[in-house]
């Protein structure tokens, strides 16, 4: 499942809450207590979009040459 949804949702709806399983069943990241393929694809997107944020912020832009 997408840890990084998985983590938010539970800080603000409690620990021990189902709603955050609710949430990420709707939205089709989950069925049941399993990941389906969009939850795989949503956390790699995450990764893939935290991986460029971090060299954007390293100053690893490419330079124009």
């Amino acid at each position: 499942m997408p840890e990084f949804l998985e983590k938010k949702l539970k800080a603000r709806y409690g620990a021990d809450s189902a709603i955050p399983f609710k949430i990420m069943n709707s939205l089709g990241y989950m069925r049941g207590s399993k990941e389906t393929a969009a939850g795989r694809a949503a956390q790699a997107k995450h990764e893939s979009n935290l991986a460029q944020t971090l060299r954007k912020s390293r100053g690893g832009m490419p330079s124009k040459g």
